[in-house]
């Protein structure tokens, strides 16, 4: 099946399997995808993530480990909340002056930038824009 916005349905996923309370969450993989998953790895709002091939398949998987915090009963996902910003019928793009802040600093914008995809916080540090993929709280 042809997805018109795969990022779009790469937070998607996350979304519902957090909300439900999955522990895993299975998609196609991308290197843009990869990219995303990374950083929220290095964030803190998932566990883990993999990259896998089968044999008989031609197109790879992209497997995440969902975050949970509190135990068992009262457990409540590390992302509480996850936004797509840039759709493709209407992009949104920043200047390296003007990057988003996500509740004041509590969260966290994902751009993709000429240095590759960051976060809002490093590409004021990098000193550059592009084009604001989402926001994760």
């Amino acid at each position: 099946m042809s997805v018109s916005d795969p990022i779009g349905d790469m937070l998607t996923r996350v979304r519902n399997a957090s909300m439900i309370g999955h522990s895993v969450v299975i998609m196609p993989s991308s290197r843009l995808k990869v990219a995303i998953a990374n950083i929220l790895k290095d964030e803190g709002y998932i566990q883990d993530f993999e990259v896998t091939q089968e044999e008989g398949r031609v197109h790879a998987t992209l497997r995440l480990w969902l975050k949970y915090v509190g135990d068992r009963r009262h457990r409540v996902p590390a992302i509480t909340g996850i936004k797509r910003v840039s759709k493709p019928g209407c992009r949104v793009y920043t200047s390296k002056v003007e990057v988003p802040r996500v509740l004041s600093g509590m969260g966290i914008a994902i751009l993709s930038t000429p240095k590759g995809v960051i976060t809002g916080q490093q590409a004021k540090r990098l000193g550059v824009g592009g084009e604001v993929l989402c926001h994760v709280w």
